[in-house]
């Protein structure tokens, strides 16, 4: 049973908790969080793990146990190449504000990109916002969440609007041919982003 929200947690409730389902409870504290935090990693034991985080109002929760989120356009494609090549992947939540909290969502993800069934009507459930290259939608296998007691608290001020900026100073055109140069293989070498780019 998850603590009332307000309460957070007390020395006589457990740490490391499973959940079988996000439950509107638990949503509803998903949904409060600014910041969210994307892990995946190759098969290759050499190959370099990815730790990515994701701010803007860029996630859903589509049933208790599938979430997806949108993937804007960066400089790497590490968890789309991932994904791809082993579908494994976590999200972590931790609260920055309120009573401490840490939240796990362990599961296999998917690429959804432009073109792809059911892209166009999971695009639909986002606001518009600018750069969107895939979509990464999660089957959740392992719920968890833990104490927090160690991450520090911090005040919200705002968004950022350099990527809205940046992409409208790039347009299609050239937003595609920077995906081409920079989202076509990870670090490691893996297939990200498939043509067309833009």
């Amino acid at each position: 049973m998850l603590a009332p929200v307000g309460q957070g947690y007390n020395h006589s409730q457990p740490m490391g908790r499973r959940h079988d389902q996000i439950m509107p409870e638990l949503t509803a504290w998903i949904e409060r969080q600014r910041v969210f935090f994307v892990a995946t990693a190759p098969l290759a034991a050499d190959g370099l793990v990815n730790c990515s985080p994701k701010g803007l109002d860029t996630l859903r929760i589509l049933t208790p146990r599938v979430v997806a989120y949108l993937d804007l356009t960066g400089s790497g494609i590490e968890t789309v190449a991932h994904v791809r090549e082993n579908g494994r992947v976590a999200l972590m939540f931790c609260a920055f504000d309120g009573p401490p909290r840490i939240l796990r969502l362990h599961g296999r993800g998917s690429v959804l990109t432009f073109g792809d069934a059911g892209f166009a009507d999971l695009l639909a459930r986002f606001p518009e916002l600018p750069g969107v290259r895939s979509i990464i939608r999660v089957d959740v296998q392992r719920i968890a969440d833990s104490c927090g007691f160690g991450v520090p608290q911090y005040e919200f001020v705002g968004e950022r609007d350099q990527l809205a900026k940046w992409t409208a100073a790039k347009g299609d055109a050239a937003l595609a041919d920077y995906r081409k140069a920079k989202n076509a293989v990870s670090i490691d070498g893996l297939p990200g982003l498939k043509p067309p780019f833009g």
